[in-house]
């Protein structure tokens, strides 16, 4: 008898092989509600955006904070964090802002044993199914929404139909270290500015697994891989999000491009949430460090 992890394995790389277009996304899936089945509507929106947290409070204390600093004018706002108990810096950082009463925002705690967490389509795929939102939002909890982010997303979604859209432009700084002054400040449960000097600007060609606006009815129709076994199962420790690819995957498209000002992305040498040993770390951190000293040359970032 094969292995769990073994098996889990082969899954993972069947799905990955399945979702880069080599099988017909429709033998694992129902297609999405056509367009003419999916509300255009204008005015007064809701949006819905849903974050994962497992140790990293100390980012997630600048998108929190960026709600509280820019509160959006032209769409209701419901912040969902999905984390766990045992991580007790993001239990204070939600109990500290949870008294952070902003216009427009309401707060969505929603905990989660960590098994459940560590599998982050599992959270993405209960807020999909459930939610009420004209839009919903799935990202990371180092994107902030700054000056005038959510007003002009308002204006931007005005009517439309689209599956899914994604902002065309980004800001984000480079790989910043463990100690670096802006990490440390996230540290304890505050509100908490950045300098936005240290970020340039990213075009994007296509939403990418924190660069996601998804139609509601589309989001409620579909949910997020819930026919794809291995990204609904429980793990125990976090998981690299594969199911993203799948996720455009299934719905048929890489999304539509919107202009959307005042999104930034803290990028960071060491992911904190991922299982490794001290050796693999380092490797993987001096990896990111050149694909990003690589892309930065190539894609020719400029300063915003």
């Amino acid at each position: 008898m094969i292995p769990t992890a073994w098996r889990q394995q082969l899954q993972s790389w069947f799905l990955r092989f399945a979702a880069g277009g080599w099988l017909p996304a429709r033998w694992f899936a129902a297609p999405p509600p056509p367009p003419a089945a999916r509300a255009a509507r204008e005015g007064p929106l809701t949006l819905e955006i849903v974050s994962h947290c497992w140790n990293y409070s100390h980012f997630l204390a600048y998108q929190l904070s960026s709600l509280v600093q820019f509160p959006p004018e032209r769409l209701a706002v419901t912040m969902t964090v999905f984390h766990a108990p045992e991580d007790t810096r993001t239990q204070a950082l939600l109990a500290y802002f949870a008294d952070q009463h902003v216009p427009g925002v309401t707060w969505n705690w929603r905990e989660l044993p960590r098994e459940q967490l560590f599998r982050r389509g599992i959270g993405r795929n209960l807020a999909a199914q459930q939610t009420d939102a004209d839009w919903i939002w799935f990202t990371d909890c180092d994107v902030m929404f700054r000056a005038g982010c959510l007003d002009a997303l308002a204006r931007a979604l005005q009517g439309r139909r689209d599956a899914l859209l994604f902002p065309r432009e980004e800001r984000i700084t480079p790989l910043l270290a463990e100690d670096d002054p802006m990490l440390v400040r996230g540290a304890e449960p505050r509100l908490v500015d950045i300098d936005d000097s240290q970020f340039a600007v990213k075009t994007l060609k296509r939403a990418t697994g924190p660069m996601q606006i998804t139609h509601g009815d589309v989001a409620r129709a579909c949910g997020y891989c819930p026919t794809l076994r291995l990204y609904q199962t429980p793990a125990d420790h976090f998981c690299k999000a594969y199911e993203d690819r799948a996720f455009r995957w299934l719905l048929g498209t890489g999304g539509n491009g919107i202009d959307v000002p005042g999104v930034y992305r803290i990028r960071h040498v060491f992911k904190g949430r991922y299982r490794e040993d001290r050796a693999s770390s380092r490797l993987r951190g001096a990896i990111r460090r050149a694909k990003s000293w690589l892309g930065e040359r190539l894609a020719g970032h400029r300063r915003p």
